[in-house]
């Protein structure tokens, strides 16, 4: 079978899985959601996240690798295996966090309340989140999969399916990127990240307070322009700065007062 067919496919799996893995998490577990509403989670518009799509054709990689018999103790090879898996998975996510941060002027997550983070994009605890991943691909994904991609690769219509779902993406990723142009030179004007899920939940808030629909699919679609909902997302931003600021400073005690005994 053809590795690129198999790497596609792989994407495409990988990418769809990790959109279904992604909107549970932000669901029931992010704090960016605190109203734990529906929201439509990563860069593009459709169901699919391609970092993992990346992570899983690298995983599959990987395990490929082991087959050579680099180290002869078979319980050592495959600790390696999933140690070089999470350093992987890790490099990914913090060069795509990276990217989008330098090129696009958005973070599409944050980290920085997580012990032993870099940047906000990586850090321990999900870099342990990796290596368990890591673990369930070769454990019980990886023994099936072969037979399961040959299957499929007799067909010809799994591979018209392959074929669409690049064509969408392709089609997704252009209509993402004009947003997300609008999105950086508002940024840049105004020296700011922008954090992408914030803004998506603020949008989401803004039509329950309106009491109009809000897309799931296309959280940015409203009767109000990108721009205006921006600048109302980096005032109220700056007003809770302020109030934090504030708080703080009432609560500091003046210097050289001696602690009350």
């Amino acid at each position: 079978m053809s590795i690129f067919l198999t790497l596609a496919f792989l994407f495409f799996m990988g990418s769809v899985l990790g959109w279904v893995l992604e909107l549970l998490f932000r669901r029931f577990f992010s704090r960016a959601n605190p109203e734990r509403k529906w929201i439509n989670p990563g860069f593009l518009v459709g169901p699919y996240v391609p970092l993992y799509g990346f992570g899983l054709c690298g995983l599959f990689l990987l395990a490929r690798l082991e087959s050579l018999h680099w180290i002869e103790n078979p319980v050592l090879s495959r600790i390696m295996l999933l140690l070089t898996m999470a350093v992987a998975m890790t490099a990914i996510e913090y060069l795509a966090g990276v990217l989008c941060l330098k090129v696009m002027k958005v973070r599409l997550w944050d980290y920085s309340d997580q012990w032993g983070n870099l940047n906000g994009l990586i850090c321990p605890k999900f870099s342990l989140a990796w290596a368990l991943l890591g673990a369930v691909y070769v454990f019980f994904v990886h023994p099936y999969i072969l037979d399961a991609l040959r299957w499929l690769s007799e067909n010809l219509a799994f591979s018209f399916f392959i074929g669409m779902f690049f064509g969408v993406l392709i089609i997704d990723f252009a209509y993402s990127t004009r947003l997300v142009v609008r999105i950086k030179a508002f940024a840049k004007d105004n020296d700011v990240i922008v954090r992408y899920e914030h803004l998506k939940a603020y949008i989401r808030q803004v039509h329950d307070a309106n009491k109009t629909k809000a897309h799931f699919l296309l959280p940015f679609r409203s009767d109000r322009p990108v721009s205006e909902h921006l600048r109302q997302y980096l005032e109220l931003k700056k007003q809770r700065h302020e109030k934090v600021e504030h708080i703080i400073k009432r609560n500091r005690k003046p210097q050289g007062e001696k602690p009350e005994h």
